[in-house]
Formats: structure tokens, C-alpha cells, sequence
């Protein structure tokens, strides 16, 4: 039988937003994302970063981010899956990234470039974030700035990182880390929590859960770590629990006893328990509280109701009870979350082309 050739593809990867390598001025003002290209560009990774900034979103408004792809190294360069490729920009785009995202990396044993270590630190000095989904951490590392901070990767090169990097306080368990504008993720997916994480920060929760509803998030596990990410909860209708997660979702301020949820499905509490966990991965309590959380996120952002209004609302019954969750789970008091997303979250609509409709 004969055997079959192996087939390469050739792809030009440029922004998706017009063939050059940068939207004009006419069209979006926002920050400047740079995807990193490499010789063995993890395709999946760097897809994150395209499908989530460089997907056009006019909706956004004129101050959405603006996207490029930038060559570490020149020439014909090789991706997974049988791709070959060139990009419209080379390292010299990074000067001027506000954002620029290490999307994986060749190896756990492949040094960086001393050129490449060069632009991300003089990028990072200047004031632009720095990111990295899986192995991408080990291009930061090369950097010397995660040195003496947390930052995550994928566990499958924690040990890796820890035997490369001594100085770097990895932790292997959680989805991603953010310290002093470097963020680090664990494994390909969580690439995208942390992407909608930068989202939030940069526009509010309304706009991350919007591109995170376009994208068909599945449910993921807690990261044990802060997260501003709202969790999505599967809704299998052939599934009686789905039918208590509504009921529930939509009454958060009722007391709501593992007997209580029982009975909205005819279940004993035992039954409602294993098949409550085979859906969301959690206990009752814990997927109660994360809704309250997410809820009173929500209503900081884009409502006037007092912080003590909100912990009524969802549920929590008290301002005390409702800021030890928020710390437990974001690391913040929701009167601060409130002061730092709020703005955020406004800024967002004042730039959005409904807003500017209603302006004039």
C-alpha cells in the first residue's frame, strides 16, 4: 500500500481586523495586543489570543483592542497541525504592544532569544503587560521578571520551570496569576480564562461575559486562585437538576437549603447531592455561593444599589457574610471591586456605539 505523503499547508497570519499588521486611525483606538509566532507555533494557543482580541467586535465601540502577530524569528515558519506561515509584522512591532502574549513556546529546554528576552523587558519598562498561556511561562522566565513572583503554567512543566527557574514561586494548581502586569496561565483553556480576565479588567464584567458568551464557554473548575471570571453552569434540560439551577439562578435572595433544592426536582437530598456534583463538579454550597458571587459582581458594576442593597439581593444577608466570599474568592472587598470595575464597566458603554447614539 502506498504510503502518504505529509501534507503542509501555507498560511499568511495577520490581524483579522485588515491585512496589514494594524487597524488605521479611523477604525480602533484600544490597546495593542501582540501574539507572539515562533518555528512550532502552538496553533490551539495562539488561537486564543486571535479568536479573542483580534475577532472583529464592533459592538465594543471604537476603543476595542487592536491585534497584530509579530515573528520572533524570520523566514517560513512551521505550526502544529501541518502549517506553514509568514506574518505581515517581525519583533520590532513589539516597541509599541501595550499587551504582548507569549501564546505557548517551541519547548520546555528551548532558549529564547537574548533579542526576544530584550523587547519583552524594555516592553514591560515602558509599561505594556506581559502574558503567556502554558509554556509560553518559560519565555517570560528567560525574561528575569517573573523572578521572586508566583506564575502558573501547565503542570505537566512545573517541575520543568521550578529546575529552569528557581527563583520563580511557581504554583501548579491554579488557572492563572497576574503580578505587577504579568499575567501566567496553567494549561491551553485556561489560556482563555485569563484572556477574559484581562478583558474584565480593561472593560468590566458585562463585556468579558459578552465575548465569553460568543465563545460557548464551557464550565471550568475553581482556580484556587482570584478569579473575576463568571463561571458558566451546564443546562442540560433532559437533566432535572438544570431545572433547580434556573429556579435557584433566578431567586438567589431565598434561603436555599440542600433540602430545598431537593424538593424543587422531587429528589432525596442524598440523590439531588451525586447528581448535583455529577453536573457542575460541586457541592450545592459551593455553586450557591459562586452564583451569589457572580451575581453581586453584576450588580456593583451596573447598578446604584448600596453594597449593603446587593448583599440582600443575592442573598448573602449581610455586607459582612458577602465581603468574606469576595475576599476568599477575588482577593477584594466588594466595596473595592465596585471602585475598580465600576469605571471600568462605564468607560465601556460611554465608548460603545449605543452610547454615542444616545449622545447625540
Amino acid at each position: 500500500m502506498a504510503q502518504l505523503a505529509e501534507m503542509t499547508f501555507g498560511v499568511n497570519i495577520s490581524p483579522l481586523m485588515q491585512p496589514t499588521y494594524e487597524p488605521t486611525a479611523t477604525e480602533l483606538t484600544g490597546p495593542l495586543v501582540v501574539a507572539l509566532a515562533y518555528d512550532g507555533l502552538c496553533t490551539f494557543e495562539f488561537s486564543i489570543v486571535a479568536e479573542v482580541f483580534g475577532l472583529a467586535r464592533p459592538e465594543m465601540g471604537r476603543n476595542w483592542y487592536r491585534y497584530a502577530t509579530a515573528a520572533v524569528e524570520p523566514g517560513v515558519l512551521k505550526a502544529h497541525g501541518g502549517l506553514t506561515f509568514t506574518t505581515a509584522a517581525g519583533i520590532e512591532l513589539l516597541d509599541r504592544a501595550d499587551l504582548i502574549v507569549a501564546a505557548g513556546w517551541k519547548g520546555a529546554g528551548v532558549p529564547v532569544s537574548a533579542d526576544l528576552v530584550a523587547k519583552l523587558r524594555s516592553a514591560w519598562e515602558r509599561g505594556a503587560r506581559l502574558a503567556s498561556i502554558c509554556s509560553g511561562a518559560f519565555v517570560l522566565a528567560a525574561t528575569g521578571l517573573l523572578d521572586g513572583r508566583r506564575a502558573a503554567t501547565h503542570w505537566r512543566y512545573a517541575e520543568k520551570l521550578v529546575a529552569c527557574h528557581p527563583e520563580i514561586d511557581v504554583d501548579a494548581d491554579v488557572l492563572y496569576v497576574e503580578e505587577n502586569r504579568i499575567y501566567t496561565s496553567a494549561g491551553s483553556a485556561a489560556g482563555i480564562d485569563l484572556m477574559l480576565h484581562i478583558i474584565r479588567q480593561d472593560f468590566g464584567a458585562e463585556v468579558a461575559n459578552s465575548v465569553a458568551r460568543r465563545l460557548v464557554m464551557p464550565p471550568h473548575r475553581s482556580g484556587g486562585q482570584a478569579q473575576f471570571i463568571e463561571r458558566a453552569v451546564p443546562t442540560d434540560r433532559n437533566h432535572r437538576v438544570a431545572e433547580a439551577l434556573d429556579k435557584i439562578q433566578c431567586e438567589l435572595s431565598l434561603d436555599w437549603t440542600v433540602e430545598r433544592m431537593a424538593a424543587l426536582v422531587a429528589m432525596s437530598t442524598r440523590t439531588f447531592m451525586r447528581r448535583f456534583f455529577e453536573a457542575t463538579s460541586l457541592s450545592p454550597g459551593q455553586w450557591l455561593i459562586e452564583q451569589r458571587v457572580s451575581q453581586a459582581q453584576r450588580l456593583l458594576e451596573g447598578t446604584a444599589l448600596s453594597v449593603e442593597q446587593v448583599a440582600a439581593e443575592v442573598g448573602f444577608g449581610s455586607v459582612e457574610v458577602m465581603r468574606h466570599h469576595f475576599r476568599e474568592r477575588l482577593s477584594i472587598s466588594p466595596r473595592d471591586y465596585r471602585r475598580t470595575f465600576a469605571s471600568a464597566a462605564q468607560t465601556a458603554l460611554n465608548a460603545s456605539p449605543a452610547a454615542h447614539g444616545r449622545k447625540r
